[in-house]
């Protein structure tokens, strides 16, 4: 970026994403923050941490942008899901529905690269929170938990392979092995039910092992795995006994929590790259 951005617009989805790029930004030096908030999905405790929050339905293209434009905001990122039911549930405005339209394959990655390009065309420019986000990504060291056997890592390795082309192929960015056979793949049901499907899969004795990728030229823009305190969980409640994330591409939220769970679940976590 040229010039430190001083005003920046958030697309806020769910979880707690928003609230830590928020107080990151502000330590970064940005003064004002504008944040778009969608009734049933943002925390509302993103309000005391910004300056100006504008709730919206989602599917409410067109007064998101102006919520930006009206401020004289010039730059925004999102940060934070919107549950994929929700994006079903939707009830488009005549722009986002005209946006839909124009759109022959509709992914993640071709409805955000089109809500960029209608922001754009209002003077608001959709960048990476990775800049924000940096302190909490996640590096070639990291590990929690028990070390991973030599089955877990050969696990590793095979599921990175396997997910790096199932996200290639814009199907799920998660995978869950076992024994070098694949258990669950993530598709549209999100990450969370991905693994509690392949955990059931292993059988009573556990022992899957889950790897989380991004797709390969993954825009940061628009999506930044991560995750948190409730994935460990959710691994826990699967009988998931490890889980493995992409290096320099994974966000780690809520440290301490996630920390506190791994140990307490004996749940193996790594990076891998």
């Amino acid at each position: 970026m040229a010039e430190p951005i001083q005003t920046l617009g958030i697309i806020a989805g769910n979880r707690s994403l928003p609230l830590l790029l928020a107080q990151h930004a502000r330590a970064a030096g940005v003064t004002r923050l504008v944040a778009v908030a969608f009734e049933g999905e943002t925390d509302p405790a993103l309000a005391p941490l910004v300056d100006d929050l504008v709730w919206l339905k989602v599917g409410q293209l067109g007064k998101m942008i102006s919520a930006f434009t009206d401020r004289g905001v010039k730059h925004c990122v999102m940060a934070g899901q919107i549950a994929p039911k929700n994006l079903f549930d939707l009830r488009p405005d005549l722009r986002a529905m005209a946006l839909l339209l124009r759109l022959k394959e509709k992914n993640a990655h071709t409805i955000f690269a089109a809500i960029a390009d209608e922001l754009k065309k209002d003077g608001v420019e959709l960048v990476s929170a990775v800049p924000w986000l940096a302190p909490a990504m996640l590096g070639k060291e990291f590990a929690l938990g028990p070390k991973l056997s030599a089955e877990q890592q050969a696990d590793v390795a095979f599921g990175f392979r396997i997910a790096k082309e199932v996200s290639r192929l814009e199907i799920g960015q998660t995978v869950v092995v076992k024994n070098g056979t694949v258990l669950a793949v993530e598709g549209f049901e999100g990450t969370d039910r991905a693994l509690a499907r392949g955990g059931e899969l292993a059988g009573k004795a556990g022992g899957a092992v889950a790897v989380k990728v991004a797709k390969p030229g993954h825009d940061m823009r628009f999506d930044i795995p991560c995750i948190g305190a409730k994935t460990i969980e959710t691994c826990a409640a699967a009988g998931v006994s490890a889980l493995a994330l992409e290096a320099g591409k994974t966000l780690l939220l809520d440290a301490a929590e996630v920390s506190q769970a791994a140990a307490k679940h004996k749940i193996s976590l790594t990076t891998i790259s």
